[in-house]
């Protein structure tokens, strides 16, 4: 296993007093593998992506029974070995590429610098030249063909699928063994998120490069995905192969989030109303005692009111007192 979080707790200080933004998060990825995340919007997926790579600010605090990445414990780290592990071994992706490029200086020389000197053997003379290689090689896998027109642009001049592409090109400079790709396709049209989706696809299968990818939407996920996990207000609700959710679900949750999008309604005539989960999301200071879905969810009963734990149960793994498909007299 790669990836390996049990039970993560976030929480944070608000005007009700510390209440857990993550409450006991388990998420694994393996070597190899797709796993995606997906989340309705402040669900707390980017704060798992940001506690992996330890980039949350001091008024989070952290609390896992187990934050491992390969044989390391991620929290017992320094910043400095830290470091070093996300500059090596762990990439991140965003979803406003642009806003994280900088400004003021070429894609070239920005790509440069994400070259490792110690990817370099020529002589002092010989290395910028070995670098502008290296980098016009990144920009090769990434589907960039001009490389000199593009060395020689600045952020401001791409495209959100040529940024993106920026983004990935410096992700993959390293040759990292996972890649976190938070929403990076959610603010593209169709067209462009396809293109990306198939670029993620072929450096996955070329490099063996795990992915986790985090979406809030399961009908725009990569179809390569092999595992999903749905989290919602901070708690993992279902997780599991991605074949068996998307075509029979066992939280209510994944249930909901498959009848909002278009997954299931591709067919659907022009101006056809969507279903949609009655209620939203809960803020931080009203969250609710036990499954917060409670509030929302058709099938609640006196029990949810206590969490329940994500236990395996068949091909899955399923935090509900009365899941579906899997309990009769669910229905």
């Amino acid at each position: 296993m790669l990836l390996d979080i049990r039970n993560l707790t976030i929480s944070t200080n608000t005007a009700n007093g510390r209440v857990n933004v993550l409450d006991r998060v388990s998420l694994q990825v393996d070597e190899g593998e797709i796993h995606t995340l997906v989340g309705e919007s402040g669900s707390g997926k980017s704060l798992i992506a940001r506690a992996i790579m330890g980039f949350l600010s001091p008024r989070w605090e952290v609390q896992a029974d187990r934050l491992w990445f390969q044989d390391t414990d991620l929290l017992n780290l320094t910043a400095k070995q830290r470091r070093e592990i996300i500059g090596v071994d762990i990439a991140m992706i965003f979803q406003d590429a642009k806003s994280y490029l900088d400004p003021n200086i070429t894609i070239g020389a920005q790509l440069s610098e994400a070259v490792l000197n110690q990817d370099l053997s020529g002589s002092f003379f010989k290395r910028k030249s070995e670098r502008k290689a290296k980098v016009a090689s990144l920009l090769h896998r990434v589907g960039i063909k001009d490389h000199e027109a593009m060395m020689n642009s600045y952020a401001h001049q791409l495209s959100e699928g040529a940024a993106q592409k920026i983004m990935i090109a410096s992700a993959i400079a390293h040759r990292p063994l996972l890649l976190i790709a938070d929403e990076p396709t959610s603010t593209m049209e169709p067209a462009t998120r396809q293109q990306i989706y198939r670029l993620l696809a072929q450096l996955h299968a070329r490099y063996g490069m795990s992915i986790l990818m985090i979406s809030q939407d399961l009908g725009a996920i990569m179809q390569q995905t092999q595992r999903l996990s749905m989290i919602y207000s901070g708690q993992i609700m279902e997780t599991g192969g991605a074949d068996a959710l998307l075509e029979s679900p066992s939280h209510p949750y994944t249930e909901a989030l498959l009848n909002t999008s278009l997954y299931r309604h591709a067919k659907m005539p022009p101006r056809t109303r969507l279903p949609t989960l009655a209620g939203a999301e809960p803020t931080l200071q009203h969250l609710p005692i036990g499954c917060r879905l409670g509030p929302r969810c058709q099938y609640a009963r006196p029990p949810c009111v206590k969490t329940p734990s994500l236990e395996k149960r068949q091909d899955r793994q399923v935090a509900c007192h009365y899941p579906l498909h899997l309990d009769e007299g669910k229905k």
